[in-house]
């Protein structure tokens, strides 16, 4: 049954608010004033106003003086009058919020403004007090550890350089960018980096942004077949059957195109249909990319770069936060970067912002020489929970499958700063020209080249008057 929090109501919650301080403190995160009816609204604005100006709740006095409300005294309250207060004043608020939301996205969908509608129910559906008290550090340091490492899914990223400078892998919850310049191989990586997963037994969500379904799900059969795309072509019942063999002992992974501009309640519509359709549970989404998502949380011109990345990096980490899954994503490099070997905070397109949001960034540093190579380096330019910023690692490249695997070496002992090599090659000693004397150090008039050629045609010229 509905309850009807009529003005009687709405007029006792604010007797035993007078009456006792600690339940209007403990309600102030979901007061609002305009929730109250307008014959005793103006006596909960001054209430409020009076509380954060003078540090006291005003008397019964004041508020008729002032609003015009006569407010009775409450008599003795026990602990079972304020539970009582508490959970009805919850209630009371969401129900209020509820309202005015559904009559605010009303006129916003008359005028065909659908984006904000969604966050404004979601906003007022999840109003509560605040019962969460956090952690207690003291209290049970073994269980909050095991909580920590446990249930907060710590995985493998598939490449162990990696996971040892993020100290384990990456977590649920987390905002991953990877960033590159163009044809960097941005959605290479994270196409990588999502195969391992599957095949480690997660399920998976890739959502492209750039690339067409077709094109995406093209370059992971290379990857899980290691065969190249020319011969893809040309032998598909191979890569049908290579592919429903790795499908049976793999996690699900579902490849999902939607049109640049999108933005992040598009994803999360198409995350809901599909565990609705499918049944599955997802443990992770790519999303390629993040510079061509919108927010849906204010209205931003796609020329601020800065602003708008900003909403969007924080829409993808509430993202990941509230289903729990690995969130990764990509972003530009900026023209600064085209001729940088080490890449800080000024190379990323947009600015700093999404710099701040993120969890995790990596930059990928590679060229046309190291791809040929077979080579792919990874910067790691930021880590909320590990060491690791600073830190590089090389990856082996198959140019045909274009496949990334970890290449076994140690990162910190493999790779040198530049001014340090440079240093080393201006220090090393020069060889000596092979006309330099051993013993004297004196150049002589003649290479010894020519010296040795001389001879060589008179030993010629012997063997062939011998022949004679």
């Amino acid at each position: 049954m509905t309850k009807d929090y009529n003005v009687d109501f709405q007029k006792l919650f604010l007797e035993m608010m007078l009456h006792d301080a600690q339940s209007f403190v403990r309600v102030q995160n979901i007061y609002n004033e305009e929730n109250f009816d307008r014959s005793l609204r103006s006596a909960a604005k001054f209430i409020k106003e009076h509380s954060e100006k003078h540090k006291t709740l005003p008397t019964l006095e004041q508020v008729k003086a002032v609003a015009g409300v006569d407010l009775k005294p409450m008599p003795d309250m026990g602990e079972g009058h304020t539970d009582w207060f508490m959970e009805e004043f919850e209630g009371f608020t969401r129900r209020k919020e509820l309202e005015r939301a559904i009559l605010k996205s009303a006129d916003l969908i008359e005028k065909g403004d659908y984006n904000p509608v969604e966050k404004l129910i979601k906003d007022a559906v999840q109003i509560s007090l605040t019962k969460d008290l956090g952690t207690d550090y003291f209290g049970d340091p073994r269980a909050r550890l095991e909580k920590y490492f446990n249930s907060g899914g710590q995985m493998s990223t598939g490449w162990p350089q990696m996971d040892r400078i993020l100290f384990g892998g990456m977590s649920r919850g987390e905002l991953n960018v990877f960033a590159g310049g163009s044809g960097s191989g941005k959605s290479l990586v994270m196409m990588n980096l999502g195969l391992n997963w599957v095949q480690a037994g997660l399920s998976g969500v890739y959502v492209t942004l750039e690339l067409s379904e077709e094109l995406t799900a093209l370059r992971t059969d290379a990857m899980l077949t290691s065969m190249s795309t020319k011969d893809i072509r040309r032998d598909m019942d191979t890569t049908e059957l290579k592919v429903k063999m790795v499908g049976k002992k793999s996690g699900s992974y579902q490849v999902k195109g939607l049109p640049a501009q999108s933005n992040i309640n598009d994803i999360r519509s198409f995350l809901k249909e599909y565990q609705i359709q499918t049944g599955r549970k997802v443990d992770f989404i790519m999303v390629d990319y993040l510079d061509l998502l919108m927010p849906v949380s204010a209205k931003v011109s796609p020329n601020d770069l800065f602003v708008k990345d900003k909403y969007v990096s924080e829409e993808l980490r509430n993202l990941a936060k509230e289903e729990q899954i690995f969130l990764v994503t990509a972003s530009q490099l900026n023209r600064s970067a085209v001729d940088e070997v080490e890449f800080d905070h000024s190379h990323i397109s947009g600015g700093i912002s999404k710099i701040n949001t993120a969890d995790n960034v990596f930059g990928i540093f590679t060229s046309r020489a190291m791809r040929e190579r077979g080579r792919y380096q990874i910067q790691c330019m930021k880590s909320r929970s590990s060491t690791g910023v600073g830190q590089k690692i090389d990856l082996d490249y198959n140019v045909d499958t274009m496949r990334i695997t970890d290449s076994g070496e140690d990162a910190s002992s493999n790779h040198q700063d530049t001014n340090s090599i440079m240093s080393q090659i201006k220090a090393s000693p020069r060889p000596a020209p092979s006309n330099v004397d051993a013993e004297t150090g004196e150049i002589s008039s003649a290479p010894k080249a020519n010296v040795q050629g001389n001879r060589l045609k008179s030993m010629l010229a012997d063997i062939k008057n011998k022949d004679l």
